[in-house]
């Protein structure tokens, strides 16, 4: 990649990380819900989701190049019935105590939430055919990238936690509300994923 691209990258990385979606949203209602150390757990499965997804990009982006991104669509479907599942998860446990809630923020919940992040997918292989593929094919060059990558949207999401840890106290009162609105907020997102732009 040019270095005049740089800049770009850049932004590119900070608005597809800052922006909401299911990772930040899934940040932001932990901690809202569960406190920032139950939260912090859930975001060492995100970035390590993350760094998965990366990697996969990596590796599929060296060997098939431009062709991949015909069948990108596909991985929609699957992201957006996992969002639904979450959204109805929590709904449907808004009136449990927490210390019973079986989807508690875990290591395992964010993993799961990133491999399905079609956002962060999307993202990945955008970036490596968008600013590297265009003037390089070295598989060096694509990894290297690819290595940058998980610094970009899960340091994001921790924006989103912290948001979320610092306005705990005052949404405790309104937990029912604030679930409905986190669970619309992912059926939102989920449709997003399939509707026709």
């Amino acid at each position: 990649m040019p270095v005049s691209l740089i800049p770009s990258f850049l932004i590119y990385c900070f608005v597809g990380g800052i922006t909401p979606g299911p990772a930040n949203l899934c940040s932001l209602g932990a901690a809202l819900r569960y406190g920032q150390g139950p939260a912090l757990r859930q975001w060492r499965g995100l970035f390590c989701g993350f760094f998965l997804d990366a990697m996969g990009a990596v590796a599929l982006t060296w060997l098939l190049g431009t062709a991949l991104n015909e069948y990108v669509g596909m991985l929609s479907w699957l992201g957006a019935a996992y969002l639904l599942w979450m959204a109805w998860h929590m709904v449907r446990s808004s009136g449990t105590r927490l210390d019973q809630d079986p989807a508690a923020p875990s290591f395992r919940n964010g993993l799961l939430v990133q491999l399905t992040n079609v956002k962060v997918i999307i993202f990945c292989l955008t970036a490596l055919s968008g600013y590297v593929l265009p003037y390089s094919r070295s598989p060096l060059a694509l990894l290297s990238v690819g290595l940058f990558l998980p610094f970009t949207g899960p340091v994001c999401n921790l924006a989103w936690l912290f948001a979320g840890a610092s306005l705990q106290r005052l949404f405790a009162n309104h937990r029912r509300t604030v679930d409905l609105v986190m669970a619309l907020s992912l059926a939102v997102c989920a449709a997003s994923l399939v509707m026709p732009h």
